[in-house]
């Protein structure tokens, strides 16, 4: 999320910025690009632009669960595969960057260069292998109660995740991710959550209104370790939000499924 370089400049117009969020999303061949300034001004339409890749993870997994008979296990780990391939593992680096400079001792000066450091310590991989394994068992256990719809709202409420940490975060700038945090506002965050919070009550009851709920609580957890160890945020705090939060909605729905 750091190369300005991949944006172009132009005048805003929401159909292009919600294309160029989608192609900055995925690795969909849509190749429409904007500037960042004004990709970001819609930051807060990110949740549902991943439920269409929500949908397409469900499929993935109705296919593999229904036409080719494989067991939950095997279906929760092709469907990971299946978005974090989609995403051209958009926000693996990171997981992997923040966890390095959370872990490294020191000032927030001397954690942020660590965490914008291109090398990978111990710490990120620990914490990549920790995060992908526990989406993946998280995924195995919602398949298990047969609430395929899951799939859909844990990557919509990913972006939730996301987009809590940049309404909690002062930005690290330069950085694409700083553009982010600075379009996200108390206004269109409510809204966006609100949608969000609808579209998975139709879809998922109390069960998916759980992911949400897990999905705010990453959020506000990966944005207070952020501000206590590096007091900014940058893109790298955004990405470890993304998939912590994936990870605590399949968190929350798997124990709401037990109860409802």
């Amino acid at each position: 999320m750091e190369d300005d370089s991949y944006f172009e400049e132009e005048e805003f117009s929401p159909i292009k910025s919600v294309l160029g969020l989608l192609t900055f999303s995925t690795i969909l061949p849509i190749n429409v690009f904007t500037s960042i300034e004004c990709m970001t001004k819609l930051t807060w339409i990110w949740p549902f632009i991943h439920l269409f890749i929500g949908i397409l993870a469900a499929i993935c997994g109705y296919v593999s669960l229904e036409f080719l008979h494989l067991n939950s296990f095997f279906t929760a780990a092709i469907v990971y595969a299946f978005l974090m391939i989609i995403t051209g593992y958009n926000h693996l680096d990171g997981v992997m960057d923040m966890a390095d400079g959370v872990m490294v001792h020191g000032e927030p000066e001397k954690k942020i260069r660590v965490m914008k450091d291109s090398s990978v310590g111990a710490g990120g991989m620990a914490t990549l292998f920790l995060v992908a394994s526990l989406t993946i068992a998280g995924l195995y256990n919602i398949l298990d109660y047969n609430f395929i719809i899951g799939i859909i709202i844990c990557e919509m409420t990913a972006k939730t995740s996301l987009i809590t940490t940049a309404l909690l975060s002062k930005p690290l700038t330069p950085g694409i991710g700083s553009y982010f945090i600075k379009e996200t506002t108390p206004a269109n965050y409510f809204a966006s959550t609100f949608i969000v919070a609808c579209i998975v009550y139709l879809i998922g009851g109390f069960v998916g209104l759980s992911g949400v709920i897990g999905a705010m609580v990453s959020g506000t957890i990966i944005a207070t370790i952020a501000r206590r160890n590096f007091v900014l945020a940058n893109g790298d705090v955004l990405g470890m939000s993304n998939e912590v939060g994936r990870l605590l909605s399949l968190l929350f729905m798997a124990v709401a499924l037990f109860y409802f």
